[in-house]
């Protein structure tokens, strides 16, 4: 990844400007000097590509922005290793999507059943949290393969690798997520996340669970070619800087000042991202960290969105959203406006998915309808499954972590269904694993017959 050009400094321009007496030119930046809410907000690296207004150069048309972008930007109490503050505006691209998120995410609209259906939601919400999960740390460097992740989490299989016990590691710190979703945030509290996260997985295991000290040889982040692309502040600083940050995450803003909700939640993930105040698992505790600002702040259907995923896709444009903010005067507009994109996809693509599995359920229901008093949700969510995946197998341990219920329960679950003759089960070992039946679809017709 090539380090984006940083702008030019705008100061320098507009004094360069108005040392040129060329009035005509200084009136049109000053007078009318941008679009102002409608700012399509490009960073000077797509801006120095485009083509500027009739008889300006890039330049003075970077100028012209920044003079609107300062008369919109608002502070935040948060500063960067000088002392500056970091700020953010709220161009129109901002507002709709805060809208949408707000929405979507706090149970604003109606979402579907089966979320919303103590019943059946946890099966979605694991499904989720697997996604997350795996996607976050493979974000980080984790290899292996979806399908062999998500069977180690579903079945509960102890790690095999280092890539795998990154994995379970983020499982675990995602379900403890919603676990402490109302505790505020505390430099305590962010240790034990990191803690979770790295758990058996760094090269110095004493740095699990603890801010880099004094005297150690703060960890930059670099570029795959060996570039620098960031120096975090100095271990002194930390202390102070994440008792700030803490009660920024908390709400505890100065009277008067506001910070939209979700990005005060992204605003969170940035700071844990240029503080890095961790040897290694900086990245995966700033997104655990963004989903505990979200849900603490009412955005419950958030659990089920996985956004590492997108980032994972497209890694350049998540590096290069912190370093548009960071080189261009800690403007904070350029990372919210990625993130929310990403979160608006997130969410999307989770409505998607509901869309999908409730057809499919339906399709199951008619197949079984004359049948459908016999099962439970677990049990028909386990079938619409086995009819997709005739070598599928499962145990009573899997379906357990699947729908987060007790063992003795998913046992019965899967004994009912054997008993039914739509599953077969046989011995693994010291466990016993069951098998959709060679003619399941048959079997479940003649059911509804």
């Amino acid at each position: 990844m090539k380090r984006p050009m940083p702008p030019p400094d705008p100061d320098e321009l507009i004094k360069s400007l108005l040392n040129s007496k060329n009035t005509e030119k200084v009136a049109r930046i000053f007078v009318n000097p941008g679009a102002g809410p409608a700012d399509e907000y490009m960073p000077w690296e797509k801006v120095r590509f485009k083509n500027p207004p009739e008889g300006l150069t890039h330049e003075e048309w970077w100028a012209k922005i920044k003079i609107t972008r300062r008369q919109m930007q608002r502070k935040l109490p948060l500063v960067d290793v000088n002392g500056n503050h970091f700020t953010f505006a709220l161009p129109d691209r901002v507002l709709r999507a805060l809208e949408q998120v707000t929405r979507d995410a706090s149970g604003k609209i109606t979402i579907s059943e089966q979320v919303t259906n103590p019943g059946t939601r946890d099966r979605y919400l694991v499904n989720s949290l697997i996604e997350e999960a795996i996607n976050s740390s493979q974000l980080e460097g984790a290899s292996t393969t979806r399908r062999v992740a998500k069977e180690m989490l579903r079945v509960g299989r102890a790690p095999r690798s280092r890539d795998e016990r990154m994995i379970v590691n983020n499982f675990q710190a995602m379900r403890m997520i919603g676990d402490i979703k109302e505790r505020l945030l505390t430099p305590d509290l962010i240790c034990e996340i990191h803690r979770i996260v790295t758990d058996g997985t760094l090269d110095n295991p004493d740095a699990s669970g603890r801010f880099q000290l004094p005297g150690e040889e703060r960890v930059g982040v670099f570029a795959d070619d060996g570039e620098l692309l960031h120096t975090p502040p100095p271990a002194e600083m930390l202390p102070e800087r994440i008792e700030r940050l803490c009660k920024f995450a908390n709400g505890q803003l100065d009277e008067g000042s506001y910070i939209p909700p979700v990005l005060r939640a992204i605003t969170v993930h940035f700071m844990i991202g240029y503080d890095h105040p961790f040897e290694d698992g900086n990245g995966r505790t700033a997104r655990a960290l963004f989903y505990w600002a979200m849900l603490n702040q009412g955005y419950w259907l958030t659990e089920f969105v996985a956004i590492s995923q997108i980032l994972k896709n497209a890694p350049v444009k998540y590096a290069h959203s912190y370093l548009y903010s960071e080189d261009d005067e800690n403007d904070l507009t350029y990372f919210h406006l990625h993130q929310l994109d990403v979160l608006q996809r997130s969410i999307s693509t989770l409505h998607s998915y509901l869309a999908t599995k409730a057809r499919e359920v339906k399709e199951l229901q008619k197949k079984i309808s004359g049948a459908a008093a016999r099962f439970n949700h677990r049990q028909m969510a386990l079938l619409e499954y086995a009819t997709k995946n005739p070598a599928a197998s499962v145990t009573a341990q899997s379906h357990m972590s699947s729908h987060n219920v007790v063992y003795e329960t998913a046992r019965q679950d899967l004994i009912g269904l054997e008993e039914q003759g739509l599953l077969v089960k046989r011995r693994s070992g010291r466990s016993f694993v069951w098998s959709p039946a060679p003619d399941l679809e048959t079997r479940l017709h003649a059911l509804a017959e």
